[in-house]
């Protein structure tokens, strides 16, 4: 689950890290109140919107030579005249995609006197089982740039789980960033802080870009990006209050409601398939013979009848989708059960796409016999990769 950088922030700054003040707002009408709060004579106007790029995105409504997603304002009418031009407006990134997001609130922040800019993010490292720090003296930039450019710059620091981060860690951490001074003190204690938060809130990403060194030589978190583990968000019900379902895809929304993993995605053939290496094997043999997946979804190990139609539901909501593909393995899960979730589904929304179904494992001529008998229009599969020429071809054949 994904938050808001005002939320990053709040939640970093309540395990001590140095934040800027800051209102959100979701009105213009706030504005002025908002900007009172805080010392000027510098504000920075900035759209909240779950997606990176927002300083180089630009406004569908207000013309390519309009000011971006984030505003830096040296007055309170600014600050006033900011929020009326983003506020309701849809934001464009290169993260959100040609659609963009609409930008339904802003965070008014405090400037800051920037004299250099880092990069710091926490991830879990899959190849050493660790969360590592990913460091760089090139803030401000996209990181892909960096790796691409000049990967010399980036430096990957492991944190042994029994210790967290030592006064080694941090000294390495700082010594990446070439700090000194009241800086490196600062980074010696926040490295601890960061992870301590990556740690006990169940970060899956914490991103802060830039991380930067002000001018009096002291540093300060100007941006948080920060993702968290969905797995463990029954631990944190305070996390779980942030959620902003306007910022998801509302066939992610209604997935989620029946405990099923799916992820929208920009393909034509629907894909319902159990388990996670199953459906990833599904979506790379779609996009072999050349057609491309129009999401992830895995039924689970023990779903029931009611979630396999729920899930076959949100596959036929989604308009771009020309065919389905139904590809089970039965181990756990029993293959009659997803031939009878299939079959109710289709009689409740009807099938106004090629269907093809492949089913392997427990209950397999049991689940068979459902889908033959049931009068649909279903294509069988008898392996994979049939299956996905099948349903290639039926799509490309309805074009």
């Amino acid at each position: 689950m994904n938050i808001h950088e005002h939320q990053a922030k709040a939640v970093l700054k309540s395990f001590g890290a140095p934040v800027a003040d800051g209102v959100a707002i979701f009105s213009a009408d706030d504005a002025a109140a908002a900007a009172d709060q805080l010392p000027g004579p510098l504000w920075v106007v900035k759209s909240q919107i779950h997606a990176g790029g927002r300083g180089k995105g630009k406004f569908k409504e207000l013309g390519p030579d309009a000011k971006g997603g984030v505003r830096l304002a040296f007055s309170k009418d600014e600050v006033i005249s900011h929020a009326r031009e983003m506020l309701g407006n849809t934001l464009v990134t290169h993260q959100t995609g040609p659609d963009g997001k609409q930008v339904n609130r802003l965070y008014i922040e405090d400037g800051a006197d920037i004299e250099t800019e880092l990069y710091c993010s926490l991830l879990v490292n899959r190849e050493t089982g660790r969360v590592s720090f990913v460091v760089s003296t090139e803030g401000g930039m996209d990181i892909e740039a960096v790796a691409e450019e000049t990967p010399e710059k980036i430096h990957t620091i492991d944190i042994d789980p029994e210790t967290g981060v030592t006064p080694a860690d941090a000294a390495k951490i700082a010594d990446a960033f070439e700090l000194s001074g009241s800086a490196r003190d600062d980074m010696l204690s926040l490295a601890g802080i960061l992870y301590k938060a990556f740690t006990e809130k169940d970060m899956a990403l914490l991103e802060v870009n830039p991380l930067i060194v002000m001018k009096d030589g002291h540093m300060r978190v100007l941006d948080a990006k920060v993702s968290f583990d969905g797995n463990a968000l029954f631990r944190h019900d305070d996390i779980m209050e942030l959620r902003d379902e306007t910022e998801e895809d509302a066939k992610e929304i209604e997935a989620s409601k029946y405990d099923l993993a799916y992820v929208a995605l920009d393909g034509n053939i629907g894909c319902m398939v159990n388990g996670a290496g199953l459906a990833m094997a599904t979506m790379d043999i779609i996009k072999l013979y050349g057609a491309e997946p129009a999401n992830f979804l895995d039924v689970g190990g023990g779903a029931t009848k009611e979630k396999v139609t729920a899930a076959f539901k949100i596959i036929t909501a989604d308009e771009n989708v020309k065919g389905i593909l139904v590809n089970i393995f039965g181990g756990i899960m029993r293959c009659d059960i997803i031939a009878e979730g299939v079959v109710a589904a289709v009689k409740e929304v009807g099938l106004q796409v090629p269907l093809v179904v492949r089913l392997e494992g427990t209950n397999v001529q049991l689940g068979k016999d459902i889908i033959n008998n049931s009068g649909l229009n279903v294509i069988a599969a008898d392996d994979l990769d049939d299956a996905a020429q099948k349903i290639v071809a039926a799509v490309k054949g309805a074009e």
